[in-house]
């Protein structure tokens, strides 16, 4: 990694945590589960094997030389309350058509929800100004972001994650969750999404009520159920939850 992007992540962990005040917790233990009841199941990837009882780590997508990359276009963008308006450009709904960043309407222009926007933003893909004309920052842009979306940087680390992983992840919330995500190569409306998922902070509570309550929206889906837990540094590890019969 780069100075640079360091540099950037960075930025955007001081200003989260200056923006929220909150200081760091001790770890909290990992829940148990009920015996006969639920099977809570920690994977050290996003990708799950079929098996029962064996964790399969699978390598990120490899990198692309150099010399195989094609120039990167940066697209212009507009924040307009809580999405973020791209031009009307090829360019731009390439975003939509590769990778199904945001939807596009009768415009032609993509609209991206606050997370894509800061996703492609800290990727170098979008320059976005303010309404009123003003190039906006990654820690601006950040603090605008929070001010809609009180949990922005929880879900935002979860949804990064994940992305960065090579998955298509789309909001979830006819679900009853944040996120629903897709097998990798599979895109929206080829295949329906194998998981919801719950992004929390590592010093968080959850009930066994609520607990139970996510499982249950799972179940109805028929989706696997996440629960992407949060830590300080912004890693994420994961949770796999599902109902056992005794």
């Amino acid at each position: 990694m780069s100075k640079k992007k360091k540099s950037a992540q960075a930025t955007l962990m001081e200003s989260c945590a200056a923006q929220s005040g909150e200081k760091a917790e001790p770890k909290r233990a990992k829940p148990e589960a009920k015996p006969g009841l639920i099977e809570v199941s920690e994977i050290a990837e996003v990708n799950f094997p079929e098996e029962e009882g064996k964790v399969v780590v699978l390598d990120k997508p490899a990198d692309v030389p150099s010399e195989e990359k094609k120039k990167k276009v940066v697209v212009k963008a507009i924040l307009a309350g809580e999405k973020v308006i791209t031009e009307s450009s090829d360019e731009a709904r390439e975003f939509y058509n590769q990778s199904r960043f945001g939807i596009i309407p009768e415009s032609g222009k993509v609209e991206l929800s606050l997370l894509e926007g800061l996703y492609l933003m800290e990727k170098g893909r979008l320059d976005i100004k303010s309404e009123s004309g003003k190039k906006l920052g990654l820690e601006g842009f950040l603090k605008k972001a929070r001010g809609a979306e009180p949990n922005f940087w929880i879900r935002y680390c979860v949804f990064k994650d994940i992305r960065n992983r090579g998955y298509i992840i789309k909001t979830a919330l006819k679900f009853g969750a944040d996120f629903r995500v897709y097998d990798r190569g599979v895109k929206p409306g080829e295949d329906h999404a194998r998981w919801i998922v719950y992004p929390v902070h590592e010093g968080d509570t959850l009930t066994w009520y609520e607990f139970a309550a996510k499982n249950r929206v799972a179940h109805s889906t028929k989706k696997r159920l996440l629960i992407g837990i949060v830590d300080d540094e912004g890693d994420v590890t994961y949770y796999e939850i599902r109902w056992m019969r005794p």
